[in-house]
């Protein structure tokens, strides 16, 4: 039976597959045992492919809004609608009038890194929002103010590493996030085998917590205080060891008097954990011959994220561990650009502008998803007329989508791409639905920039497309074309343009491969079967490791580039040319978190977090029957300490009430929550009329941020308060 290569789209671990064909349809896959970074290894996600791929819920056709109903259209009709509607708008309101959103699931398609920065630059709008305010953000920001690359994300050694400490990440059900290593349990398990140490603060004890040596149950949404009375301790013990990275670090002593008032002491109430144990950790975390610090959701969609992620690399630094083997190092893809000499840069700034209604300061070019209701609901000028959204489905991510429901059904135009009518998408005017993903080529542009080890993989299309189908780069580039007042020009035109800008910059930088060339000639070597291959070819010829396409292509299962190695100081871009240890926006935020040394809530309060499913993606895969058994349900587990007082039942309803609403659901008494702390997974709600999720509708659960309103926000970041904020629950009949 014939098989094919694919990378699994499906989370950040792109682990190798194999997949069993017959015909063009695909009915089994494995893990590749061959891949270079995989090694065989398959979460249930990965073996559901086959399903997913030929879900009957996937759009072939665009649909088209004609009557104030959404009917099927050819390619032409729908790309047509898209320029004659657009155009007016821009052209009697401005750029700013329409709004760009990206979802999580662009990153993990070749055209949904290559075109989005194509399609901004081309409607020259200022309102983009992203998942990445319901994410990641406060990563970025703390990375960009250290070390002025928001790009620059240290990730930890896992392979190499003697001593781990988690905090809000549950990879074991994750598969990991910007720390893409396929088989984490693996590699996690390996860390302990060879005697090393790892610890988990989470308030539940989740899969990762109970394979921990040390579970720290620590009340949510205050890991950033733990962290600082971390770095408290390091100094007053005299145990910060900063070795070789002593040279490329300022601001150290002015971290020392920041975090003076942090003792253990200090944070104890306000965390709920013991000051003994907060010394046990910063003394068992320099100790060890090599560790790092990784934190993640739980630690980042909370009031301080910004700051948390700050003092994880803050920590990284103070025991000597960044940018060393086993420590936490900056992985180096083989399309990011060849690194320039060391020496100082522009920097990383924040707010060069605000959004028009709340004032939120833009982060990256980026402004808060929580922002994008008002923007529409808001008469005046720069109000969002139109909406452009690639892969997101921000009425389930975002907070109160009740009220962005609503906006969206206020706009004059709405077109999205994307595979499914779903909860966003059925408010379009015209909507585009990409092949599945065995029609589609793949490369790992972002996720390699994060990986645990350095590696290049690429797949082919597994199968043909088929007739009625679109290529999703095509699809992107022809958007491009239709808003940018060009439609009818061949979409190819969107590639060539794309690399005759980037090789017109690369000739003229001495750190480049294509220094001093002719651009036409260099062009002209490049290779591939289509506009986004050849722009492949050319970002791996640029690269660092001088590969080509061609030579990827000639390695099916990837090509092993080695181990993660020190990088510092060539990739700092701070002004300074050094770790900018305490940035003014870091140093003017710490008040705040001081304020919090004091905000101990009542005992009778009980705080909301999330929770990730090995078999679930967000609000991706609950269209899938396979992966809709274990623990993949929508129930809000409860401690049976608050059970027994509040009176809930296991399987009995609770109404959860919040800010921003309230909600039905069933309980799950479990004692792997904390008691105080009650727990709604996210991506649910599947209940609204209009879509087409057949298998989603039926079992739609709830959606936990109708609980919030939006007004909670991390004030750096611009990012969502996800976690750790305060609900009232009572039990129903």
């Amino acid at each position: 039976m014939p098989t094919a290569l694919r990378i699994c789209p499906l989370c950040e671990a792109t682990c190798g597959l194999t997949l069993t064909l017959e015909g063009s349809r695909v009915t089994g896959a494995r893990g590749d045992r061959d891949d270079v970074f995989s090694q065989g290894f398959v979460c249930p996600k990965g073996a559901a492919f086959p399903e997913i791929d030929a879900d009957p819920d996937r759009l072939r056709r665009p649909l088209v809004r004609k009557g104030g109903e959404l009917r099927e259209a050819d390619w032409d009709e729908a790309f047509d609608t898209v320029a004659a509607r657009i155009r007016p708008i821009i052209e009697e309101y401005g750029p700013d009038a329409v709004g760009i959103v990206l979802g999580n699931p662009n990153v993990h398609t070749i055209a949904g890194a290559l075109y989005p920065p194509l399609l901004i630059g081309a409607l020259r709008t200022r309102n983009l929002f992203t998942a990445s305010t319901l994410d990641q953000m406060p990563k970025h920001v703390s990375s960009g103010l250290l070390f002025g690359d928001p790009f620059a994300v240290p990730v930890p050694d896992l392979d190499r590493t003697d001593h781990l400490l988690i905090l809000g990440a549950n990879p074991l059900d994750s598969n990991g996030s910007l720390c893409t290593a396929p088989d984490f349990p693996g590699r996690l398990k390996a860390l302990r085998g060879r005697g090393g140490t790892l610890t988990v603060v989470d308030p539940r004890r989740t899969r990762t917590a109970r394979l921990a040596d040390r579970h720290v149950a620590i009340r949510p949404g205050t890991d950033a205080l733990l962290l600082a009375a971390l770095v408290h301790t390091l100094f007053a013990e005299d145990l910060t060891d900063l070795g070789p990275l002593a040279a490329h670090v300022e601001g150290v002593e002015e971290v020392r008097a920041a975090v003076r008032e942090f003792s253990p002491e200090a944070v104890a109430a306000a965390c709920d954990v013991d000051a003994a144990t907060v010394r046990a950790l910063a003394r068992e975390l320099a100790a060890a011959p090599t560790a790092a610090v990784y934190g993640r959701m739980g630690s980042s969609t909370v009031e301080y994220g910004t700051l948390a992620n700050w003092l994880v690399d803050v920590l990284n630094v103070l025991t000597g561990n960044l940018d060393r083997p086993g420590g936490a190092l900056f992985p180096l893809s083989a399309t990011a650009p060849a690194p320039r000499p060391a020496g100082p840069g522009r920097g990383f700034a924040l707010g060069r502008r605000h959004s028009r209604v709340s004032h939120h300061p833009e982060v990256k070019g980026e402004l808060p998803l929580v922002a994008l209701a008002e923007e529409i609901e808001t008469p005046g000028e720069g109000r969002v007329r139109a909406l452009l959204t690639l892969a997101a489905n921000p009425v389930l991510s975002a907070p109160d989508g009740d009220r962005l429901d609503a906006a969206l059904g206020s706009l004059d135009l709405m077109v999205a791409v994307d595979p499914y009518l779903n909860e966003t998408t059925r408010h379009a005017d015209v909507l585009l639905p990409p092949p599945p993903p065995s029609r589609s080529a793949h490369f790992d542009f972002a996720f390699n920039g994060f990986a645990v080890r350095d590696q290049v993989r690429h797949t082919p299309a597994a199968v043909p497309l088929e007739a009625d189908r679109m290529d999703e780069c095509e699809i992107h580039a022809r958007l491009i074309l239709a808003v940018s007042g060009l439609h009818g020009t061949p979409p190819s035109a969107v590639d060539d343009l794309a690399v005759r800008t980037t090789l017109a910059k690369a000739v003229t930088q001495e750190h480049s491969p294509a220094y001093g060339a002719d651009p036409e000639e260099f062009a002209a070597r490049l290779t591939g079967d289509t506009g986004a291959e050849r722009r492949l070819d050319l970002m791996l010829r640029l690269g660092p490791y001088g590969l080509t396409l061609d030579e990827l292509k000639a390695h099916p299962h990837g090509i092993d580039l080695g181990p993660l190695k020190p990088r510092l100081p060539q990739l700092l871009k701070t002004r300074s040319g050094r770790i900018e240890l305490l940035p003014a926006p870091l140093a003017a935020d710490l008040p705040r978190l001081r304020a919090a040394l004091h905000a101990v809530p009542d005992p009778g309060t009980l705080r909301l977090v999330g929770r990730r499913h090995l078999r679930s993606n967000n609000s991706w895969l609950h269209n899938t029957p396979a992966l809709g058994g274990g623990s993949n349900r929508c129930t809000l587990q409860v401690h049976p300490r608050d059970a027994d007082r509040l009176r809930l039942t296991d399987g009995g309803l609770a109404r959860v009430k919040g800010e921003g609403g309230e909600l039905e659901v069933p309980v799950e008494v479990t004692d792997g929550v904390r008691p105080g702390v009650v727990s709604l997974p996210h991506g649910w709600g599947h209940d609204r009329a209009g879509t087409r999720l057949a298998v989603a509708s039926a079992r739609p659960g709830v959606n936990v941020n109708q609980l919030l309103d939006g007004s909670r926000i991390d004030p750096l970041s611009g990012t969502a308060v996800l976690n750790g904020f305060p609900v009232e629950v009572s039990p129903l009949p």
